[in-house]
């Protein structure tokens, strides 16, 4: 296959992954930096949309809500040949210095909390990191470290467009 130059993300999705992993770093960089201004372009336009159609129903949706006697979750109601399908997520925020002292009424009663509440402890890695070396062993069995997806961003150096 002739290689277009330069290559666009067109003439990208057509190519084999060898093709790609053969391109000079610098033409990677470029398409790289066309993937992700079309990628945000594409968010933009979407959240625009998604906000005007959100301004279309949320009179009929909260009308809907109120007929179904439901401050949140899903309505479905129809707009000529279209099903629209409204959700009002509930987002539900613990105190958690509230719960963990209901946790220790609960244990100071004799009472199993697992039974009412999920709990469950994180360390942060910074703090971790700060801890003396003989604290830091006496968690070590209990640690697991994982690493996420690799990623790479390629930048131009100087003014190479």
């Amino acid at each position: 296959m002739t290689i277009p130059n330069p290559i666009t993300l067109d003439d990208l999705r057509k190519m084999q992954i060898a093709e790609i992993v053969a391109l000079p770093a610098e033409q990677l960089a470029h398409l790289q930096d066309a993937a992700s201004e079309a990628l945000r372009s594409t968010k933009a336009i979407s959240d625009w949309l998604d906000g005007a159609i959100a301004l279309k129903y949320t009179d009929r949706a909260v009308m809907a809500r109120m007929e179904a006697s439901k401050d949140t979750g899903t309505v479905r109601f129809d707009d000529g040949t279209v099903t629209v399908i409204a959700d009002l997520p509930k987002r539900v925020d613990w105190d958690q210095a509230q719960l963990a002292g209901l946790v220790e009424r609960i244990s100071a009663a004799g009472d199993d909390p697992t039974e009412y509440v999920d709990v469950s402890f994180k360390v942060p890695e910074r703090k971790y990191a700060a801890w003396p070396e003989s604290i830091r062993q006496t968690f070590e069995p209990a640690r697991t470290v994982r690493t996420g997806a690799l990623k790479v961003k390629l930048e131009l150096n100087g003014g190479a467009q």
